[in-house]
């Protein structure tokens, strides 16, 4: 094996600036190593570290020293410790999702995730591939193609990466013999193919050794090539497969620092642009040319993907930040219901009828997530029925959005494909998901609009509509307060319908039970009938334990500003309990109950409920009254 040779070293001495120039102009590689535990990922990227000469001096002489000290398996030892993640997270007590390292060759520069082979760290595996343009998958040489090989190729495949690269590691203990090698790369080639990947690399190596790393190993005649630098060093990345799709840019921002000028800012997700290019502005669909192309080293005459620039249109069309620039004769879709595959990633598991935050690209919309299609056995591959999404459960959904997204299959574009869904009242990332088609329900089912709106319903009672949301435990006052309310309005000429949570459950929603989906699903339904009433002018009263905010908010989101009303109904628990006017906290502290609100199931407090009534303190008819001072006030 023979040693590489870096020409750089006297390029630094000489021209330091020329270097950087150089060094500015080399493309970038993204790629994650990934395989069983002890396959040996640590030391494979200790390796490449070392060999590439790019290690920080300090750690570089630390592992000089050591090798010096306790010889090559000390050298070996440190590799995995510098870049072992798992490593410094139990050291430092904290999380550490993925340990990234960078290094560089003459040709090109590289960052490189390593991810745990243990399962339950599947999550992180994700995320280190969801930018990644290569896997390189490791195999141990004596232990072949086990569970966790065919988990990370699944995943990576799953996720999109177009370059997959087998290492058949630790060769040395298997006497580099030939025959180990093509037993391997026989039986992954029939998985490989199973789960959809028909081109990958297979390269012999040892680690430790250093053997088919950065050049090809005397070791191994019977191996032609390449060597793992020298594959990585020129594989396509897909910046460059990018750039010759159609022209879509997400707006990220609209730059505009004085009246005469008018940017729209972001990263060029694929294709290129330059001035005079038809483009389209979606979801609006206006059309317009490209003026000027702008970054902070002045103008270009061409842009492509990976860039971030400043587009200025040739017309005032309206565009924000969400929207997508692209080609006019090629544009994307834009939906709200697709089918998509979820990587479920918190540790609370996924409910369905749920409304999570949706992020794609620089799109936010709320998004509601349906029971599964089916959850995917990874290590089988079988389609497993399932109701929910446990953490590290990766499943085919459904899912709709309150407005209509601009997209692309995951397949075809990541940038417009890939989303992450984040808990409404966390806002932690809960799951990372592939789009894969919008329903055909999406594209053939239009709003239809009617000539007589809301405004004219709600001028001709003579009212202004509203949505009266009680909420609070069972046996807090909701019923009463709500139906002394009505009286009162009925009386005053008002017109108003009633929906209380058991008259519902009768008919509408008789289907549901009381899990915390059906819940969700109970609320949802209500809050669509609730919008209807009100689109007909009239003013709606509700009386709903409702006992989750996001739910609650899900349904303030479908109405204009200002018409939803919260109203608490803050009676303790104690107090709610000691009345149990249906008996039902006894049957509940009996276990002949369950999921029942407050005692074996959550109730969420409104924060900054727009009514708080305490009726401790105020009578139904003081609050009924309070509450129409402050509808009609």
């Amino acid at each position: 094996m023979t040693d590489p040779v870096y020409v750089t070293d006297a390029l630094i001495a000489e021209d330091i600036h020329a270097y950087l120039e150089q060094h500015q102009q080399k493309s970038l590689l993204r790629f994650i190593t990934c395989g069983s535990v002890d396959d040996g990922k640590s030391t494979l990227i200790g390796r490449l570290l070392y060999d590439s000469k790019m290690i920080f001096e300090d750690q570089l002489a630390a592992l000089e020293a050591d090798s010096k000290r306790v010889g090559t398996q000390g050298q070996a030892i440190d590799f995995a410790l510098l870049v072992d993640g798992l490593a410094a997270e139990r050291e430092q007590g904290i999380t550490i999702d993925v340990a990234y390292r960078f290094f560089t060759t003459e040709k090109r520069k590289f960052i490189v995730a390593d991810t745990p082979g243990h399962e339950q760290y599947t999550r992180n595996m994700v995320t280190g591939a969801s930018t990644a343009d290569l896997a390189v998958i490791l195999i141990d040489a004596r232990k072949g193609v086990l569970t966790q090989t065919r988990r990370h190729s699944f995943l990576a495949h799953l996720i999109g990466i177009k370059h997959i690269v087998l290492a058949v590691n630790k060769m040395d203990l298997v006497a580099y013999d030939k025959t180990v090698f093509e037993r391997i790369l026989l039986s992954y080639r029939a998985f490989a193919s199973e789960i959809g990947i028909t081109n990958f690399t297979a390269i012999p190596i040892s680690g430790f050794k250093g053997d088919n790393i950065t050049a090809l190993s005397d070791n191994m005649p019977w191996f032609k090539g390449p060597a793992l630098i020298e594959h990585l060093e020129n594989v396509e990345i897909a910046a460059a497969a990018d750039e010759a799709k159609s022209f879509r840019l997400p707006v990220q921002w609209v730059n505009r620092p004085n009246l005469d000028f008018r940017g729209f800012s972001g990263q060029i997700a694929s294709g290129s642009v330059r001035p005079g290019d038809a483009v389209r502005v979606l979801p609006s669909g206006k059309t317009t040319t490209i003026e000027r192309i702008v970054t902070l080293d002045g103008g270009l005459d061409e842009a492509v993907a990976g860039q971030s620039v400043t587009l200025t249109l040739s017309e005032e069309i309206d565009c924000s930040r969400g929207d997508v620039i692209a080609a006019a004769d090629a544009p994307p879709e834009a939906a709200d219901q697709f089918e998509a595959t979820l990587v479920w990633m918190a540790d609370e598991a996924m409910i369905a009828g749920r409304a999570y935050w949706l992020k794609l690209a620089t799109q936010t919309v709320s998004a509601t997530i349906q029971q599964p299609k089916y959850e995917i056995n990874v290590n089988t591959l079988d389609h497993l029925a399932a109701k929910t999404l446990e953490l590290n459960g990766i499943g085919v959904v459904e899912l709709s959005t309150d407005k209509p997204i601009v997209f692309e299959a995951y397949a075809d574009n990541r940038t417009l494909g890939g989303f992450i869904l984040i808990d409404k009242l966390t806002n932690a990332t809960v799951a990372a998901g592939m789009l894969h088609f919008s329903l055909r329900r999406a594209q053939n089912v239009h709003w239809q609009a009617s000539d007589v709106d809301r405004d004219m319903r709600a001028n001709l009672k003579n009212q202004r509509p509203a949505l009266l949301w009680f909420t609070g435990l069972s046996g807090s006052g909701k019923s009463t307060i709500a139906n002394l309310v009505e009286k009162k309005l009925y009386r005053m000429n008002r017109h108003s319908f009633l929906l209380d949570g058991d008259n519902v459950r009768h008919g509408l929603n008789r289907d549901l039970g009381f899990t915390e989906a059906d819940r969700i699903e109970n609320i949802r339904r209500v809050g669509e009938v609730a919008k209807l009433m009100t689109d007909a002018g009239l003013i709606v009263i509700t009386a709903f334990i409702s006992p989750f905010r996001v739910e609650r908010d899900m349904v303030r989101s479908m109405l204009p500003e200002g018409e939803f009303i919260e109203i608490f109904i803050d009676t303790p628990l104690a107090e709610a309990e000691r009345r149990d006017v249906k008996g039902l906290y006894k049957k509940a502290r009996a276990g002949q109950l369950k999921n029942f609100t407050g005692i074996d199931s959550p109730y969420e407090a409104p924060e900054t409920p727009e009514i708080r009534i305490d009726t401790t303190v105020m009578s139904p008819e003081e609050a009924a009254d309070l509450i129409i001072d402050r509808l009609l006030g």
